[in-house]
């Protein structure tokens, strides 16, 4: 199973693209603006997106991939999301306001998208592959993701702050790597909070989460660009050792692939 970073940034900026991840060529995990650096046959050739949540740096590209390819597709594109995922592109992107209703065009019979729902703990098999829901805790209904083809797992968090459940089924699992977000530095730590996402501070006592025999490479994506060297100096502060053994944390960047 290969995983390509097509975006990772907390925001948008010269090469800074927001969160999205291809899977091997057919599944889409989350659909920022890094999805706009794929071809048009790469996209035709996505199949599956599957949204943490509804957060526009998150699905700010999904309306306009349909667009650009739905002419070329001979089956719907299948959106799985969480139910209130869902109610929210459709009440505030395909709503015939913002963006054409594609899940009734060209016709309700044969739209350019369908919605799929899904639910926490869920696991959805999709071409060889398996998709589990994870708990997120964000300000909007938000999941994660571990995807696995029959190996190890690749895991993403999503958007997410203090989050006991995912540590939980994350100990379960057999992880080939964590993708974890980290938005904000410590000098944010009381924004990051209210806004339910995670500063170096609140990583450090997170990843007390993982079991000492199970370290796996740990990636850190969703920085803000001005502050991205900031808070990868202040995780190095604590990147020395965990009960005695380093962690392997590194900067997830855009452009990178992962063989899993």
């Amino acid at each position: 199973m290969k995983v390509r970073v097509l975006g990772c940034s907390g925001a948008i900026a010269k090469d800074c693209r927001t969160t999205s991840f291809l899977v091997d060529a057919d599944v889409l995990i989350d659909a920022g603006t890094g999805v706009g650096d794929l071809t048009l046959d790469e996209m035709c050739a996505i199949n599956h997106v599957f949204l943490t949540h509804s957060h526009l740096d998150h699905v700010a590209a999904l309306p306009l991939m349909v667009d650009a390819v739905a002419s070329q597709r001979h089956a719907p594109l299948q959106i799985h999301a969480l139910a209130g995922t869902i109610a929210a592109l459709k009440a505030h992107i395909f709503n015939n306001v913002i963006w054409p209703d594609f899940s009734v065009i060209p016709t309700q019979a044969a739209p350019f998208i369908t919605f799929h729902e899904l639910s926490v703990g869920q696991i959805i098999q999709v071409t060889g592959k398996d998709i589990e829901a994870l708990p997120a805790v964000h300000t909007v209904p938000a999941v994660g993701y571990a995807v696995s083809a029959g190996g190890p797992c690749w895991v993403f968090t999503g958007d997410t702050e203090r989050n006991p459940a995912f540590w939980q089924r994350l100990e379960q699992l057999d992880v080939a790597m964590l993708v974890i977000e980290t938005a904000f530095s410590n000098r944010e730590k009381e924004l990051a909070r209210r806004s339910l996402h995670l500063s170096p501070a609140a990583l450090a006592d997170e990843l007390e989460g993982i079991a000492e025999q199970k370290l796996f490479p740990i990636f850190i994506t969703h920085t803000k660009p001005f502050e991205t060297t900031l808070i990868m100096d202040e995780i190095a502060q604590f990147d020395g050792s965990h009960r005695g053994v380093p962690h392997d944390i590194r900067w997830l960047q855009a452009g990178q692939a992962f063989e899993v």
